[in-house]
């Protein structure tokens, strides 16, 4: 399937590029080309081939979930920059806006 210039430059300004002509020329036939080629992979037969999310068998790599006890809140706070007065919770700026 050829493109024209003038779908090549509609393409380009959809996808927000600025090309000058010698792009433009260059751009027409490589698009062509991948047209091309894409057409030619419709006409294989595919019926056959079960269809894939992924061709790399995938396995889950994170670890197993596991109940482990937390830190202590002395530990946690220790480095806090503001705490409050009962050392109980952080202590952070309000940001919001009225």
């Amino acid at each position: 399937m050829a493109l024209t210039r003038v779908q090549v430059q509609h393409i380009a300004e959809l996808a927000k590029l600025k090309l000058n002509d010698d792009e433009i020329d260059r751009m027409t036939s490589q698009l062509s080309a991948i047209l091309d080629y894409a057409a030619r992979l419709q006409e294989l037969d595919t019926e056959q081939i079960p269809p894939t999310a992924s061709v790399v068998p995938l396995q889950n790599v994170m670890r197993a979930d596991r109940v482990v006890p937390s830190l202590p809140r002395d530990q946690v706070l220790a480095n806090a920059p503001d705490k409050s007065e009962d050392g109980e919770f952080f202590r952070v700026k309000a940001i919001l806006k009225e």
